[in-house]
C-alpha cells in the first residue's frame, strides 16, 4: 500500500520556511544537514510555497533562498530521508509513478517533480529572485535557473556534473539558455565547478557580492522591484519567457528530457543502477576534488 499523500501544510512548515515582508515573500529551503538537498517533500513544499505567494495579493516579489552554508545540493539520492518510493499529492495530471514498471516510474516522476514543476515555477507571473551561496548543484542550478534574477555571494559556485552518471545534464535542461552553447558544453564536458565570478562574466549570474551582504542586497533588489506596478511586472516577465519559448527553449527541454531518460534505461540495463552506479557519496567526493 502507498503512503498517505501529505499535503501542503503537512510539508511545508518541516523543510521549508515561508516569511513575508513589506511585499516580498522569502521561501527558503530548509535542509542545511543536507545541503538543502531536493527530496519529494522538499519540492512539494516548494510547490506549496510558491503557490501561497501567488495567491497572496500582498506579495509583489518572491526571493528563493537555501538555509546554511549551501544553496542545493541538487537532488537527494542518497539521504535517509530520500523519498522517492513515496507518493504525493501531485501538482500535475502525470499519474503517480509508484509501483510502476521498467522505466515508467522515474519517467512519471521526473515529469512531475522535475521537469513539470520547474517549468511551472519559471512561469510564476511574479518576479522571482534566487539568492545563492556556497554549492548550487545539479538539481540546484534547476532551481536558480528557474527564478528571474540570480544574485550570488562571492564564494557561490555551479555545477553540473552529471555526465558522471552517464546523463547528459539536469532535467530542467537550459544549460544553452543560461549560457553561450560553447560555453554550456564546456560546463558539461568538463564538470568543473564555475565560480560565481565568471557566472557574473558570462550572463548567468546578475551580480555577486560577499557573503555577508548577500541578504541586504537581495532585499533591496527585491525593494525596489515590489514598487512596480504588478500587472506590469507580470507582462515582462510573460514576454522575455515568451522570447525565450519561440527560441525554441520548451521543444530543447523536450528533447533533452527524452535523452535524459534514454540514459537512464541505458545505465540500468548496462550497470543494473539508474544512476550507473553512482551514488551520493561517490558524487561528493568528486565535487570535492573539483574544488581542490
Amino acid at each position: 500500500m502507498n503512503a498517505p499523500a501529505p499535503t501542503p501544510q503537512d510539508v511545508s512548515d518541516e523543510v521549508v520556511r515561508y516569511d513575508v515582508r513589506d511585499g516580498v515573500a522569502t521561501v527558503t529551503m530548509n535542509r542545511p544537514r543536507y545541503h538543502n538537498a531536493q527530496n519529494s517533500k522538499m519540492t512539494y513544499a516548494l510547490d506549496a510555497a510558491f503557490r501561497r505567494a501567488v495567491d497572496d495579493d500582498t506579495v509583489k516579489l518572491i526571493v528563493l533562498a537555501g538555509a546554511g552554508k549551501n544553496f542545493s545540493a541538487g537532488h537527494d539520492i542518497g539521504t535517509p530521508e530520500r523519498d522517492a518510493h513515496l507518493s504525493f499529492a501531485r501538482a500535475h495530471l502525470w499519474y503517480d509513478h509508484v509501483g510502476k514498471p521498467g522505466g515508467e516510474l522515474q519517467y512519471a516522476r521526473e515529469q512531475e517533480v522535475y521537469l513539470g514543476m520547474c517549468r511551472r515555477w519559471r512561469d510564476i507571473p511574479k518576479p522571482t529572485i534566487a539568492r545563492v551561496q556556497g554549492a548550487c548543484i545539479a538539481g540546484g542550478l534547476m532551481l536558480a535557473w528557474v527564478c528571474d534574477l540570480i544574485v550570488a555571494s562571492e564564494d557561490a559556485y555551479f555545477i553540473d556534473p552529471t555526465l558522471k552518471m552517464g546523463i547528459p545534464g539536469v532535467e530542467y535542461f537550459a544549460h544553452a539558455y543560461e549560457l553561450n552553447p560553447r560555453i554550456a558544453k564546456e560546463f558539461l564536458f568538463l564538470g568543473e565547478p564555475m565560480t560565481a565570478q565568471r557566472a557574473l562574466q558570462l550572463g548567468m549570474v546578475n551580480r555577486v557580492v560577499p557573503r555577508a551582504q548577500l541578504t541586504a542586497e537581495v532585499d533591496a533588489m527585491a525593494a525596489r522591484i515590489a514598487q512596480q506596478p504588478r500587472l506590469a511586472l507580470a507582462l515582462a516577465k510573460q514576454s522575455i519567457n515568451h522570447v525565450e519559448d519561440l527560441q525554441g527553449k520548451r521543444a530543447a527541454m523536450d528533447a533533452a528530457f527524452g535523452w535524459h531518460h534514454f540514459a537512464h534505461a541505458h545505465n540500468q540495463l548496462t550497470t543494473g543502477h539508474n544512476l550507473g552506479g553512482v551514488d551520493a557519496k561517490a558524487m561528493a567526493a568528486s565535487n570535492k576534488k573539483n574544488l581542490q
